[in-house]
């Protein structure tokens, strides 16, 4: 998992030394419980409400800040190195963003963290929930994850 990180981009919140380890997890849990035998790779980056805003403009058209984005690589391209083709894709999260629903929700920033994790996994592996029967299976696996992870009291909501 490639983990990038800029703490001047949302400098005013404090993040846990271990949040590369509990995410990690989170990743790795997540393609666990989703049975992904392959050895795949995807970037995970922590940002704020500002970049995501222009990520979520520029390519899906809402000119507003989002907790997480994610985007699938897609197909393989033909020619490349096989380690290639196992490339799930990115996740962007707002950590300013998360943080304020943490807040609301009333669990901490880090299980918040995790949840958005698992959600992003989720859309890399091909799930969403703009139907009521593939949220509730997306829902479902979220809260199976949340569990695997000690993190039962935290429940995916959506805005």
């Amino acid at each position: 998992m490639n983990f990038l990180e800029n703490p001047e981009a949302y400098k005013e919140i404090v993040l846990p030394a271990s949040i590369k380890e509990r995410l990690e997890t989170a990743v790795l849990t997540t393609l666990h419980h989703m049975k992904c035998k392959e050895l795949v790779e995807l970037s995970l980056v922590l940002t704020n409400n500002e970049e995501i805003q222009h990520l979520n403009r520029d390519y899906l058209g809402y000119d507003k800040p989002t907790d997480v984005l994610s985007f699938p690589a897609g197909e393989p391209i033909p020619g490349l190195p096989e380690e290639a083709s196992h490339y799930l894709g990115d996740i962007i999260i707002a950590v300013p963003y998360a943080a304020a629903q943490a807040a609301k929700a009333g669990h901490s920033l880090l299980d918040e963290l995790q949840l958005l994790t698992i959600h992003g996994v989720l859309h890399l592996l091909g799930m969403d929930h703009l139907e009521p029967e593939d949220k509730a299976e997306m829902w479902a696996a979220q809260t199976a994850v949340l569990h695997t992870l000690g993190i039962a009291h935290v429940t995916p909501t959506e805005e």
